[in-house]
């Protein structure tokens, strides 16, 4: 199978044109066991993050890139939390996404956070236009990726990115199945936009 040939396709019911790779992008929960990504392809996608833009060209974030099969992933695997870990053992890479909260010297950095993620979602966007598909997690353990991995305390765990095929709705669990196949909804552009057009 091409990468460009996901078999499932939910593209956003937009009020305004998008660029494809938004259209298009959704988060699967259903990843294709049996699919790999290239590490050339893994490095795209991590350049796309790279060029996002930062606070003063700070550039606080930090990756761990767990594939499938690794010590690593099973390590990230295992601080997953609640329904993640159902269903993210089947994704190619598991990513965990880390801003550098504290510079060298001290020194708080307060756009950290907000900088890591405009970099995932260039990272995110980069892998939707490569045939690949994203999901965001936010339920896991941080203390527990702390002490597997040694990290420093100025960086602080802030979300884990399942990377890979879409695979099977079927083979999820309910009430999983369920969500991956339900239509997909967004607020009203107009309740988002509190002053202006």
């Amino acid at each position: 199978m091409t990468l460009a040939t996901a078999p499932t396709s939910r593209r956003a019911q937009t009020d305004a044109p998008l660029i494809d790779p938004l259209g298009a992008r959704w988060s699967p929960r259903a990843f294709d066991p049996a699919a790999e990504v290239d590490r050339e392809l893994v490095r795209t996608v991590l350049e796309a993050a790279r060029w996002a833009p930062s606070a003063g060209n700070s550039q606080p974030w930090r990756f761990i890139v767990a594939r499938r099969g690794t010590d690593v992933f099973a390590a990230v695997h295992d601080a997953l939390s609640g329904w993640n870990r159902a269903w993210a053992g089947s994704a190619a890479l598991l990513i965990v996404n880390l801003a550098e909260v504290v510079d060298p010297d001290g020194h708080p950095r307060r756009w950290a956070m907000y900088d890591l993620g405009q970099a995932v979602a260039h990272l995110t966007v980069q892998a939707q236009h490569e045939g690949l598909h994203t999901h965001q997690m936010g339920g896991f353990d941080g203390p527990r990726l702390r002490e597997a991995f040694g990290l420093d305390p100025r960086f602080e765990v802030m979300s884990i990115t399942a990377i890979g095929v879409v695979g099977d709705a079927d083979a999820l669990p309910e009430p999983l199945r369920e969500r991956e196949v339900a239509p997909r909804r967004r607020k009203a552009l107009e309740e988002l936009v509190l002053i202006g057009e």
